[in-house]
Order: C-alpha cells, then structure tokens, then sequence
C-alpha cells in the first residue's frame, strides 16, 4: 500500500523504527493541499487550500505497518485517514479529525520533522511558511 508522509513520519530512522516493512519510494508534492500545525500535541496536519502544495515522502508500507500507524496517529480520534490518486494509483495518509487553530510545534517534534524534510529532500520553504500561520 502507498502512504504519504508529510510530518514526522518523514524522519527515515523514525519511520523505519515504527514500521519495519516501509520502503520511502520518492518526494511528491500534494496539490490543492496546504501543511499547518494544530491540536493539543502541536503536531502536523494538512487541510484543503486550492492551488497550494504539500511536499512529502511517498512509502510503499505493509498492512501491519499501516496498523502500528494507526496507533501512533491515534486513527480514528485525532487523525483519520485520507485517500488520493497519485498517477492512478491509490494513497493514503492522515488527517486531523478536529480542525483546532494553529499550535507552534514543540522545539523537539520541529527538529524531527526538519530531519525528515533532509531525509526526503524536501525544500523547507513549506515548513517555514506553515510556521508563520
């Protein structure tokens, strides 16, 4: 199964550490998409914007990965899943259930999220823009 990460699951070590089977395949951008921080764990989430992008790590992930997923991204409470098309096939990643307002991440969970965006080779202007919200 394809998943897309856009937070700390973007952190290969991390990544790799949750869930055994996953494989990072590539960079992606998510389109009509854009990156902001929220909830009472300051952590990442996307909502819709149109003609804004996302950038992230696109893995292929078992269904035991997708399990242990699930627990670490407390599914169906405070994230639930989301599904897109990328080139015709079918991906899924996470989003946050409540829509809180903007929430500055923590200094640890920031600098985990900056290690996946080297990790992915990602340009951090993204990251630096959901900041300013």
């Amino acid at each position: 199964m394809l998943y897309f990460a856009y937070g700390s699951n973007l952190h290969h070590f991390q990544m790799k550490r949750r869930c055994k089977d996953s494989e990072f395949l590539k960079k992606i951008n998510l389109k009509d998409f854009r990156l902001t921080f929220r909830s009472k764990y300051r952590a990442a989430d996307i909502e819709y914007k149109k003609n804004s992008i996302v950038p992230g790590g696109l893995f292929e992930i078992s269904k035991s990965d997708e399990k242990k997923l699930d627990v670490y991204e407390d599914y169906p409470t405070l994230y639930k899943k989301h599904y897109f098309n990328y080139y015709g096939k079918k991906v899924m990643t996470y989003t946050m259930v409540k829509k809180t307002p903007f929430k500055f991440p923590t200094e640890r969970y920031l600098n985990v999220v900056k290690r996946g965006y080297k990790d992915c080779g990602l340009a951090k202007i993204t990251l630096y823009k959901a900041l300013k919200y």
